[in-house]
Formats: C-alpha cells, structure tokens, sequence
C-alpha cells in the first residue's frame, strides 16, 4: 500500500504506540484521590509541563481536548460567548476547516456578527486584510495556517501582529496541518488548535493552547477537568502519550519537511508526463500537501481507481469526504468547475518516498490512458 494521504490521519509511531501500551497500566482516573488517581494526575500534569516548555507557554495554557474541531469550537464558541460584552464581530475566512465554519454559522445564528474574508488566489487571507476588517467591534480573528485542501500557508505572524493592534481583539490560529510541518509563532497566538493524530500521535488526543488571561465558557459541562472547561473523565494515556508525540514532531520537523518536499517536487517534475495534469496548489504551499487536477478524470473516479491499486489519496477535506460536490475551496481560489471536480489531494509525511512518488505516477498514467476521456 502506498498511503499518500497523512492530512487526513497519519500511522502512530512505533515509539508513541509503545509509550500508550505501557501507559494503559495507569488507569487511574486523574480526579481520584487514591494512589492510582495521584499517579495519573502526575502522569498527566507532567505531559502537560513538557508541552508547555516546547510551545513556549505556562502548563495552565494547555487544555487537552479530544480532538481539532473540539478546540476549534472551544476557542471560538468558548470565547465569543464568554466576551461578549468586547464586541460582536468575527472575522474568518470563507475556506477554513469545516469545524470552524460550524461554529461561524453557530455564532451568526445567535446574533453575532461574522465576516468571511474571500482568499486569494494565492489560496491564503493577508495581512492587509484583516487590518481593512477590522474595527472596534472586532473581538476575535480566526484563520487556518495550512489549507487543509491547498497547503495554502497564511502568514499568521504578521496577522497576529495586525490583530494585537486593537486592544478588544485576539487571534486563533488552527494549526492541525502545520504543526510539525511549518514552523509556528507560538508566542504571538492567543489561542491555538493541534491534534496529535496528523502528527503520528493517538487519535483521541489534541489541545488548545490558550493565553492565561483568557477567558473562555465552557462548552462541555460537569466537571471540574481541565480548569473547569472541559467536564468529563480525562483520556489519559493518550494526552500523557501527546508530550512524546510533539517532542518527536518538532525535533524531526527539518527532516520531515525535506523529505516531503523531496516526494513533492518530484511528482510535479514528473507531470509533464500526463495530458492535462497541473498543480492547485500555489506555489507557496506547505511541502506537505499537493493538490493536483487531471482533466482527463473526475475526482471520485480517479481516488476509486487508484485505491483499487492500493494507493491512498483524498479529493477533499476527510471531515466533507462524502459530499460529492465541487471542491468549495478551490472554487474560492478561483479555480475553474472542472478543477473543482477533477482534483486529488495527496499529503505527505517524512516516510514517504521517491519509489512511491514514481508508483503513484506510473499508475495515474495507466488509468487516465485506460479510462480517460479525450482531452
């Protein structure tokens, strides 16, 4: 099998998978006062002092939630309901990840006021942008950093500095696609989204870093887990194994980003092979993704035909993998129908490699010259 689709979940690393093995002997609840609790909860504090000390914060700016939409909507629900009286406006992107274009939808239906920002072509929002958005109303910004779809890299460190210009507002970065595989400004966030899964780590597990002076309103209720805004029993294995999964993310990110960018360019020096192939990605993307279209073949027939043959590709994010219409943020791009329906998503990760690049090549050609239609 050749898996060319780690933006959507990657394999867990054999020292992860062994760490959470070994930590399923702890299974203490956290919030227990015995022995077995209290060796949890040390467990569980200790992976969150390491994290903090990588991500440049304080361990009470770590929350540990299940997964990226979970801290999506936390940052951006739990915020704009807690500070409500700083204003009621938001500013977003019309293509960001799915979870948080719920929770736009969600806040706009309750009286606030949200504005879409249109991406460029360039697949990203500017810095310009936000600051001809912005006015006194303005309490949170939120955008993507990496195009879950594109690879497209917002500049979220000249955005954050915009943002911080307006003493009422602050900025959320989702960084699940760039974590690991781009470097972040982590000290400039105010609030932050990753996930341990698209970074060889257990599904199950993610976090929000969040600045102390923050507040946020819960969104999940009954407990008294994670400083009171996170109710429910901790998952502790999997957020004691997160520690490991972001030392091992950030020490190896140089290696991975060029052995990624290694597979990428040369799919897309070998395209010229294939009548009408072409990237969509810009040219400025994160070397973790590449979106492709081949005129030849829709979306759904090509990632059918290539699965047949044991390649793993998507045509879109995997949280809208079974709507069959049109790729929304290629259209917003101002990608044509045609790209919009004809396009292949492949990301990758450090283990990936030139052979598998060639085998995906190869293949494309095989089908498009079997069942493609004329050009």
């Amino acid at each position: 099998m050749i898996y060319f689709d780690h933006a959507a979940t990657t394999p867990v690393s054999r020292e992860v998978a062994a760490l959470f093995v070994k930590l399923l002997d702890e299974y203490g609840n956290p919030d227990s006062l015995h022995q077995q609790g209290r060796k949890a909860a040390k467990l569980l504090e200790q992976s969150r002092s390491r994290i903090a000390s990588m991500l440049k914060c304080s361990p009470e700016e770590i929350l540990f939630t299940s997964c990226a939409s979970e801290s999506n909507s936390m940052a951006i629900v739990g915020y704009a309901l807690a500070n409500r009286n700083r204003g009621n406006r938001i500013i977003t992107s019309n293509s960001e990840h799915s979870s948080t274009t719920a929770a736009m939808n969600f806040l706009e239906s309750i009286g606030f006021e949200v504005v879409r920002l249109p991406i460029h072509e360039d697949g990203t929002i500017h810095a310009k942008d936000v600051q001809d958005a912005l006015t006194k109303d303005t309490l949170l910004v939120s955008l993507i950093h990496v195009s879950n779809e594109t690879g497209a890299i917002t500049p979220i460190g000249e955005i954050a500095d915009v943002v911080h210009t307006h003493p009422t507002c602050v900025f959320h970065a989702d960084c699940t696609q760039s974590f690991g595989k781009v470097d972040i400004p982590f000290e400039k966030l105010d609030l932050m989204t990753m996930s341990a899964h698209k970074i060889h780590g257990m599904k199950g597990s993610a976090l929000l870093k969040k600045k102390k002076n923050l507040v946020l309103q819960p969104l999940i209720f009954g407990g008294q887990q994670e400083q009171g805004m996170r109710g429910g029993t901790e998952n502790a294995p999997v957020h004691i194994a997160l520690a490991k999964t972001i030392r091992l993310a950030l020490e190896g990110q140089k290696q991975t980003q060029a052995q990624m960018k290694k597979v990428r360019d040369h799919i897309i020096e070998r395209l010229d092979e294939i009548p009408g192939a072409h990237v969509l990605s810009p040219e400025n993307a994160a070397s973790s993704i590449l979106c492709l279209c081949f005129d030849a073949m829709t979306s759904q027939v090509m990632q059918n035909a290539l699965d047949e043959r044991g390649i793993c590709v998507s045509a879109i994010s995997t949280c809208e993998s079974r709507s069959h219409q049109a790729n929304p943020v290629l259209l917003n791009m101002g990608c044509s129908l045609k790209e919009a329906t004809h396009n292949i998503r492949l990301s990758f990760s450090g283990e990936n490699t030139i052979e598998e690049a060639d085998a995906f090549i190869d293949s494309v050609k095989e089908i498009i010259q079997a069942y493609g239609l004329p050009l």
